[in-house]
């Protein structure tokens, strides 16, 4: 067997001799291939020897070393094993930072040649890790950012949309403009210093994820008419009333509109905050006041009080028990009459329920909802104004209407309360 390390007394800086290096591959062992391609003293030859002869776990270790030539990268970007290729994407971004002041013209046009190849690689994995690797550097060639940005995968498309330096206001328009995914949307709306100009087309869209990004974005400049527009639309998508509330920037108008047409608990939180004139919280506190006296007739329409129980039993009884009535019982706060409501559509006790509710997260709350064969949407409205999620928290439905969990994981949530599906 040939030596895996310098001998004693030999100076590390001087390099691997040609017999040392001859001996190791005459050992014949992927382990000591791969050994000696780890090594930034091996010398370019032997490097581009391994990066053509050698197996696949030994022309990873060329691509992950940082001793390798360019051109030996630029050979490694077409390799057939998406493992090589995926060792080249996470290498090759830390190689960028100065390198066109380190070297010359022609090793760094190789270097931008071998990215531009790695930006449009077949495997998404691949085109993900360079993503991940350049989002925030400012070395980067336009192009290839936007090769990235353009991604049809989100996996790929979303950091450099929510990261990188380069994007300008107009390229991101642009990106909007060609129908972009709900996630790589909802990435802009997280960018830090949206302009109103893109604030403004990601309310066009109407995606609700993005625009719920948008709104507890602290960073992203909504003008007045693209907030006229949310608060437009935001009685029928529940998932930004609770965003809105949270807004920081809210003219005295914008908080009135969101009052007359939330629920109760949001009301709440709007009369909280401390940016408000004496007017506008009176009449947010007279609108509470109002909302929860109209949850009394609701949720006892005879003026006798009755247990939930029998509110359930009797809206089952006339056919009532479905979304609408889940919902508003959710929407006023009524807490034990969505647990009995969740009990009796679900087949589950009511117990069973409270741990779900108390448990504070959301998918479990979703899990329920969809065994009750509820909507999306019963769901939001439980998780916002009942359980009173953070807007970070809140699970909101895909697509605006279904739901955002595969079966088979609601099911595990289920499972975990010993529900049975």
């Amino acid at each position: 067997m040939g030596q895996t390390t310098p001998p004693a007394g030999r100076n590390a800086k001087s390099g691997l001799n040609p017999r040392d290096a001859l001996d190791m591959l005459d050992s014949r062992t992927r382990q000591g291939s791969a050994e000696l391609a780890g090594r930034t003293d091996a010398g370019p030859d032997v490097l581009h020897y391994l990066a053509t002869h050698g197996a696949a776990a030994t022309r990873a270790a060329v691509a992950a070393n940082p001793a390798t030539t360019a051109v030996t990268n630029r050979h490694l970007a077409d390799d057939t094993s998406e493992d090589v290729r995926a060792e080249l994407a996470a290498k090759i971004a830390r190689l960028m930072p100065g390198l066109a002041e380190r070297e010359s013209s022609h090793i760094y046009a190789l270097t931008i040649e071998t990215l531009e190849c790695l930006a449009r690689d077949a495997a998404v994995r691949v085109r993900a890790i360079l993503a991940e690797a350049v989002k925030a550097m400012d070395c980067i060639p336009h192009d290839i950012v936007m090769t990235l940005a353009r991604d049809l995968n989100a996996i790929v498309a979303s950091p450099i949309l929510e990261y990188s330096p380069l994007l300008s206001s107009a390229d991101l328009i642009e990106i909007i403009a060609c129908g972009q995914v709900s996630e790589a949307l909802a990435a802009i709306a997280r960018r830090r210093n949206v302009h109103g100009d893109v604030s403004a087309r990601l309310v066009q869209t109407l995606d609700v994820s993005a625009v719920a990004a948008l709104l507890v974005n602290p960073d992203a400049k909504i003008r007045k008419a693209t907030m006229d527009r949310i608060i437009d639309q935001a009685e029928e998508i529940g998932a930004w009333q609770m965003p809105l509330a949270l807004r920081a920037d809210l003219s005295a108008r914008a908080i009135r509109r969101i009052a007359a047409l939330v629920g109760s608990s949001i009301i709440e939180r709007l009369a909280a905050r401390n940016d408000l004139s004496e007017m506008t919280r009176m009449r947010l506190n007279r609108e509470l006041r109002a909302r929860l006296a109209e949850g009394e007739d609701i949720a006892e329409p005879d003026g006798e009080r009755r247990a939930p129980a029998d509110i359930v039993a009797a809206a089952r009884a006339e056919g009532r028990l479905d979304d609408s009535f889940v919902e508003q019982a959710a929407q006023r706060g009524h807490r034990e009459l969505v647990v009995q409501a969740l009990a009796a559509l679900a087949q589950v006790d009511p117990a069973t329920v409270r741990k779900i509710l108390a448990s504070g997260t959301a998918k479990p709350v979703v899990s329920l909802v969809w065994h009750a064969h509820l909507s999306m949407r019963v769901a939001f409205k439980i998780q916002t104004f009942l359980l009173k999620l953070p807007a970070r928290d809140v699970l909101p439905a895909r697509a605006g209407i279904a739901f955002p969990l595969p079966r088979e994981e609601m099911r595990w949530h289920l499972s975990y309360f010993n529900v049975l599906t």
